[in-house]
This record gives structure tokens, C-alpha cells and sequence, in this order.
């Protein structure tokens, strides 16, 4: 299937990226944190070959992470083509409509898309092929987030009901989402629940071998 992938990013500054953990990393260790999920996210999505490769970023394309970003994606794609990262702005509005003119727009060139965030490591290469096959047969594809959100969306066709006017970060994202699908006629796929790594207790789900310095 023509299926694209759109990473969601925010500049991982000191002070301002992942801003939970800073009790237990400080700002500087949050941020490089937060780059280092940005990496891994990047490097698992460029080992698929998808119609498109796009990092969605806020709040600007300057953070030389992002252009790190992009070479990291062309080193570990299959070929050349799978590894062009192209670099979007997010733009303003809430997550939900930020989430959802990006989807917008995927869909309008490509059959299929799927949005990731990058604070599930989980989310490899692996599960990223298994939701895009989901999306052969169904409407939408969902990771779920262990703490009651979702890591990944993914759909065939707009979805605007998914997006408007939800309370984001908290733990009924998900069963709100569930909700809106089934009010919304979606025939919808779910893959097993990731943790997201937004407290410090999150930090025991981190890869092994990763270094907090």
C-alpha cells in the first residue's frame, strides 16, 4: 500500500522538552533525552520503506537535531528513496488539530498514514510494518500507550471526529478515542500497548544499554 509515515517532534531544548522528567534528569539530561528518543524513532521508521518519510517538528526547523535527524534516516534506510526525511512544520493549534491537518495532508497524497510520536522506544520497525499492514484492511490503526493514551495513529481517510476538541495527556485518551471510532463507523485495528517515557518511573522502560548522562 502507498502508506506514509509522519513522525511528530518537538526541538529538544533544555527547559522545554520533556519537561516531567526534569526532576529526576534535569533540564539538560531531559533534552538530551529527548534527542536521543527523536534518533531512535528516526532510525527504526527509516528501516521501512515507506511512500513518504516526514519529522513534523515544533516549533521550528532549526534545531540542528532535526538535520541530524535527516541523516540519520538516509544511513539507515534500505535505498536512497526510502531515505529522504522531508522536514514539516507543525504549525499552531492544539495536538489534536495539529495532529489532524497533518494527517489531512498526508492523506491527500498518499492512501494510507500513520503519525507517531517519539516517546514510545517501542515503537520499532517491526510495529511500525505490523500498523501499516493493519491499515490494508481497516479504517484506522492505533498503538495504545500504556498510560491510557496512544504512541501512534494511523488511517485511510480523514477522521476529524478522532481529533476535535479532545482533552489531550490524560488516561482516557484512549478510551475516549475508542468512543469517537465507533460513533465515527470505524473499522479500527489495535497493536499491543507501549509504554511512553514521560515520568521519571517511565524511565525503567528504556532500551537497555541506553545511558542517562
Amino acid at each position: 500500500m502507498n502508506t506514509a509515515l509522519i513522525i511528530f517532534a518537538k526541538a529538544p531544548v533544555a527547559g522545554q522538552a520533556k519537561t516531567r522528567l526534569m526532576p529526576a534528569l534535569g533540564a539538560e539530561g531531559s533534552a538530551r533525552l529527548a534527542q536521543q528518543l527523536l534518533m531512535h524513532a528516526v532510525q527504526q521508521a527509516a528501516q521501512v520503506p515507506w511512500a513518504a518519510l516526514e519529522l513534523c517538528v515544533s516549533p521550528d526547523t532549526s534545531h540542528p537535531a532535526f538535520a541530524q535527524a535527516q541523516n540519520r534516516a538516509h544511513e539507515k534506510a534500505k535505498d536512497t528513496d526510502s531515505g529522504r526525511l522531508t522536514l514539516s512544520l507543525q504549525g499552531d493549534g492544539d495536538l489534536g488539530q495539529r495532529m489532524h491537518r497533518a494527517l489531512l495532508r498526508g492523506l491527500s497524497r498518499h492512501a494510507a498514514v500513520l503519525l507517531m510520536g517519539t516517546d514510545a522506544p517501542g515503537l520499532n520497525a517491526t510495529v511500525l510494518q505490523e500498523a501499516a499492514q493493519a491499515l490494508m484492511t481497516r479504517d484506522a490503526v492505533f498503538v495504545p500507550a500504556l498510560d491510557g493514551g496512544y504512541a501512534l495513529v494511523g488511517l485511510r481517510r480523514p477522521a476529524p471526529e478522532l481529533f476535535e476538541g479532545m482533552v489531550w495527556s490524560t488516561p482516557e485518551v484512549m478510551a475516549h478515542t475508542r468512543q469517537r471510532a465507533r460513533q465515527a463507523g470505524l473499522q479500527w485495528a489495535e497493536l499491543p500497548a507501549l509504554a511512553d517515557i514521560d515520568e521519571p518511573a517511565d524511565l525503567v522502560h528504556l532500551p537497555s544499554g541506553w545511558v542517562l548522562v
